[in-house]
């Protein structure tokens, strides 16, 4: 089979190639020769026209004709009259393919490989607050000798924090018990074994646009087909969501209800209950998102399985990521007792179980659960005024909707400007931002990018002058062909 890859899938393979020293072509040509030893570029695969790639990278056509040509003289590129330029078949790559048909590539591999002096967006991360030192000392003080006497690895978690998830979700109004909880490794593993548990290849999963690009992942590589709802003021278009569930019933339903993931729309109680009342009547499972619950209003709805008839299928995912300390890798998912159980043999087969002491440490987070959610909530409504003032003074041009809650500013460039070419032009200026088009599988949100203000004061700052430094950049030359020549090699 013919294998090719677009110049835009190829750019987002291709990372931050243009950081560092060294003419630009130069660092294409070390970013190619990469992708091919790690199994980005497969042998044969055709690349795109160096016209094509050079517009998607926003640099000179003779940059992309200078890297191709020394990649040829270096036998790793063959050129075939009418078939193009392609990897050679010759090259055998160095270990196996990695995930080259990941919208978040980039993403897993800057925690790979580190910001450095990059700003990197991909990821929003959270350094821990105040009380989280104060009860690790208090764990190990009080409560070390007894862990280290445990004997088990507790696959379905450690009972005193699933004790502390069922009282939190009992006292948001939600019913729980211990057994049907599961602890994982942060939201995403959540997400992993429900996709494992109800999908297959040609399953379909019902998800919003945007959405997260690592949940998408997760749901493509269990070979599910997606079908899209946008998000209103509301949060997911219940309406649309119906239209779509006569049209092909979805396999699982993945929604992110409070603070969705770029948007930052918090789902009302009345659509909350809308969705829960349209999943029972279909008989689709339901994943709903909580990794930014708690994360600004101070009194949100009650999850979505707190709205959902008796026998409705929720699964609930949640963590203390993003509350209290993105380096404390502990989450939780919500379910029937039944579906808990059969979740937790793949917790079991995965990793036996998380590590204890952490567990520990999210059980006595986790209980004092309201006051945590407030101290990050205030520290990150300081940033996000910080980030509006610095972009409302520098790049007035631009705009958002405010965000209910979360972390990020979901941004839209003024005159249809393709966010992939700025996110290109933007790496060359140390700043690394997702792309609409990353996390909207439609192609409908391509002039929007995601801006975390997870940072501290003065990353904000200095993160805001970059960003204006590029678009000044863009703007002068124009995401166009004429733009090209102009970019010195």
């Amino acid at each position: 089979m013919d294998s090719s890859v677009g110049a835009h899938d190829l750019a987002s393979r291709l990372g931050g190639w243009s950081g560092g020293e060294g003419p630009l072509y130069r660092k294409l040509a070390t970013a190619l020769e990469r992708a091919v030893a790690d199994g980005t570029l497969a042998p044969g695969e055709r690349l795109p026209s160096e016209r094509a790639l050079a517009t998607a990278l926003a640099v000179s056509r003779t940059t992309v004709v200078a890297a191709y040509d020394a990649l040829r003289g270096t036998g790793l590129l063959d050129s075939r009259q009418g078939s193009g330029t392609r990897v050679s078949d010759r090259v055998r790559p160095a270990v196996p393919r990695r995930l080259r048909d990941s919208a978040g590539l980039s993403l897993y591999q800057r925690l790979l490989d580190g910001p450095g002096d990059l700003i990197s967006l991909a990821c929003v991360t959270t350094e821990a607050i105040p009380p989280v030192a104060d009860i690790i000392r208090e764990t190990a003080e009080r409560h070390l000798a007894d862990l280290l006497t445990e004997s088990s690895y507790h696959p379905r978690g450690l009972p005193e924090l699933r004790e502390a998830v069922a009282d939190h979700y009992t006292g948001l109004g939600l019913p729980t018990s211990p057994d049907q909880i599961v602890v994982t490794t942060g939201v995403q593993q959540a997400v992993a074994f429900v996709c494992d548990l109800y999908l297959y290849r040609g399953s379909t999963a019902l998800i919003e646009s945007p959405s997260f690009a690592g949940c998408l992942d997760l749901l493509r590589a269990a070979g599910a087909d997606l079908l899209t709802v946008p998000v209103d003021e509301e949060g997911a278009d219940v309406e649309r969501m119906r239209r779509r569930m006569r049209e092909r019933r979805p396999d699982l339903v993945y929604l992110m209800p409070s603070y969705q993931n770029p948007t930052g729309v918090l789902m009302s109680a009345a659509r909350r209950r809308q969705i829960a009342e349209l999943v029972a009547e279909y008989g689709v499972p339901l994943f709903e998102d909580g990794a930014y619950t708690g994360l600004r209003v101070p009194h949100e709805p009650p999850p979505i399985a707190a709205f959902a008839p008796p026998g409705t299928e929720v699964i609930t995912a949640a963590s203390v990521g993003k509350i209290a300390w993105a380096g404390l890798r502990i989450g939780w998912l919500r379910a029937s007792a039944a579906t808990a159980e059969r979740i937790s043999r793949r917790k079991a087969v995965t990793d036996l179980g998380s590590p204890l002491l952490d567990q520990a440490i999210a059980a006595r987070l986790v209980r004092r659960w309201p006051q945590i959610s407030a101290a990050r909530s205030e520290l990150l409504a300081e940033r996000m005024a910080l980030l509006e003032e610095g972009l409302r003074a520098r790049l007035p041009e631009w705009r958002w909707r405010r965000p209910d809650g979360g972390a990020a500013l979901w941004v839209q460039l003024p005159d249809g400007t393709d966010a992939r070419v700025f996110a290109q032009v933007a790496l060359r200026h140390g700043v690394e931002v997702v792309p609409g088009s990353v996390m909207a599988p439609c192609g409908d949100h391509d002039s929007f990018f995601r801006l975390t203000f997870s940072h501290s004061a003065e990353t904000l700052t200095e993160l805001v002058d970059r960003l204006a430094r590029a678009w000044q950049d863009l703007r002068r030359h124009g995401p166009v062909e004429d733009y090209a020549p102009r970019v010195v090699v």
